[in-house]
Order: C-alpha cells, then sequence, then structure tokens
C-alpha cells in the first residue's frame, strides 16, 4: 500500500511540474483591458523579474512575450533570459501575436 501511494504521489508531482506554454502581455494594465490575447497574463515589462514567479512561472516553460508593436516584449526577454529562462520569445505586437499564437 505503501508503494502504491509512493507511486502516485510522484506520478502527481511529475504532472504538476511539467513543463507549460505561459503567453504574457507585457503591456499596461489599461492595455491589457483594453483587449488581449485569449489565455495571456499580464505583467509588465518594468516588473517582469519581480513578478514572474508570483505567476507561478518556471524556468522550465516556454514563455511567449508580446506588447504592442514588440519593442517592451524584447526588453521583457532580454530580462527573463538574464534570469535563466531558455525558452522565453517575443513573439512581437500584438496583432503578430494574435496570428501567430491562434495557431497554437
Amino acid at each position: 500500500m505503501k508503494t502504491l501511494l509512493a507511486s502516485i504521489t510522484l506520478s502527481l508531482l511529475a504532472l504538476s511540474a511539467q513543463a507549460k506554454d505561459v503567453i504574457i502581455d507585457v503591456r499596461s494594465p489599461q492595455e491589457f483591458a483594453a483587449g488581449h490575447v485569449e489565455g495571456a497574463i499580464n505583467i509588465e515589462h518594468t516588473t517582469i523579474a519581480q513578478e514572474i514567479a508570483k505567476a507561478g512561472v518556471s524556468k522550465d516553460d516556454t514563455v511567449l512575450l508580446y506588447c504592442q508593436s514588440g519593442r517592451r516584449s524584447g526588453m521583457a526577454l532580454d530580462t527573463l533570459k538574464g534570469l535563466g529562462f531558455s525558452k522565453a520569445q517575443n513573439v512581437g505586437g500584438i496583432e503578430v501575436a494574435r496570428k501567430t499564437l491562434a495557431k497554437k
């Protein structure tokens, strides 16, 4: 019984630890409220280093960043890469993100 319980526990831990795709809109909360990519979370590019862990995003996750034009998401990408987020990507501006991420 203990072995079965330990096996189930390990399986559940492995499932919860699996990497995921996370879409992050790095624009302001006002811009985000006016419209965003479905499924995105909002973390401003200026606070991404402090807020990314609070959002439950791990360094193993694929982080897809976008903003209005791609400039702020580029700055956020540099910050995340410096923190060890090797799977972070700058998708670019919101219109490109909507087209690209709608396919995922």
